[in-house]
């Protein structure tokens, strides 16, 4: 089965071919963060008539690179939430219309479920069951995966995602968007351990987050050293430390609780290298993260789990439905099929 993929939750284009039989074939991303950076954060409306613009050039592009025409496509999987609706929309009005002129099925995928399942690309992929730690620009969770489609949600943030804090915390010190390369950026000049953030919700039992104060912190900083670019490095190094310490606490707390050793960490704030290396000295963890260009949003991330629930028997539908609020806890479970059944 030849599937194409089509992501278009917030602010990136993302195109990509999974073949059932051969794996990827073919994966393009666009992002839109030069259209946003003025605002400091992403503009739904801005965001949504982009996605029109780049959907069927970068649809063509991945074809190209895959050496395959529209008619050899055997189904389209994309995005159907959660996200911004009006994106959402977009992704999924074009998906159903190619399905429905090729008179091929066509699935809505839970974004978060992709970022879960994104390591499964990986030549060495995690085998279930393990914990996930999420952590993007509208989501910090963490969930014990059972098995393909069963999730169990641990934990999640009371207030900002860490993505959203960085971003916020970015435009706060003048770092520009998006967020979280910009933090790291500045936190690399930056003197470790000026400012004494605290590290939130870890001196107490369970495993929510917290970010907004975090913020408030640094707001507090700034106004009472003022803003030259050595104190905005120094606030950027202190505030990537305590959000990388939190997330590393209530990750290494939540393996405990649930007595597993494996952790696979997704999304766009994994592609931090500080938490990356904080995590990699967790002793006796057995550490996944997808590859740096699928941490972020990705369609070949939306291809691989359209593709596995539909070879699974997922049923479709002809209709353009978009949710912005999903929860995990409310898909069905299903089976991995070859080439990538890593579940024992």
């Amino acid at each position: 089965m030849i599937v194409l993929g089509i992501e278009t939750s917030c602010d990136e284009t993302g195109l990509a071919v999974y073949d059932t039989r051969r794996g990827l074939s073919a994966h393009a991303l666009y992002s839109q963060a030069d259209i946003h950076t003025d605002f400091g954060g992403v503009v739904p409306e801005l965001a949504s008539r982009d996605h029109v613009r780049r959907i069927i050039p970068l649809a063509g592009e991945v074809l190209a690179e895959a050496g395959l025409a529209v008619p050899d496509l055997d189904a389209v999987a994309y995005t159907a939430g959660p996200g911004l609706v009006g994106a959402l929309l977009t992704g999924a009005a074009v998906g159903q219309g190619l399905a429905w002129a090729l008179d091929c099925p066509a699935l809505g995928v839970h974004h978060m479920e992709a970022h879960l399942l994104a390591p499964m690309l990986e030549p060495r992929p995690p085998v279930m069951p393990f914990v996930a730690l999420l952590v993007s620009g509208g989501h910090t969770q963490l969930v014990a995966v059972e098995r393909p489609g069963v999730y169990r949600l641990l934990g999640e943030t009371v207030d900002d995602a860490a993505g959203e804090a960085f971003d916020k915390t970015a435009q706060l010190l003048g770092l520009g968007y998006p967020g979280g390369p910009a933090i790291a950026a500045a936190a690399a000049q930056g003197r470790p351990g000026r400012y004494a953030f605290p590290r939130p919700m870890t001196r107490r039992p369970g495993l929510d987050f917290s970010f907004s104060g975090l913020k408030t912190a640094a707001r507090q900083a700034l106004a009472e050293q003022g803003g030259d670019w050595q104190t905005r490095a120094d606030i950027a190094c202190s505030f990537e430390q305590a959000v990388v310490e939190t997330l590393v606490i209530k990750a290494q707390r939540a393996l405990a609780r649930v007595e597993q050793g494996r952790l696979v960490v997704a999304g766009g704030v994994g592609a931090n290298a500080c938490l990356r290396a904080a995590l990699r000295e967790l002793p006796g963890v057995e550490l996944h993260f997808p590859r740096l260009e699928f941490c972020t949003d990705n369609g070949a991330m939306i291809a691989y789990t359209g593709a596995m629930r539909l070879a699974a028997g997922a049923a479709t539908e002809r209709a353009v439905r978009a949710y912005p609020r999903w929860p995990l806890t409310e898909l069905a479970p299903f089976e991995l099929t070859a080439p990538s059944e890593r579940v024992q």
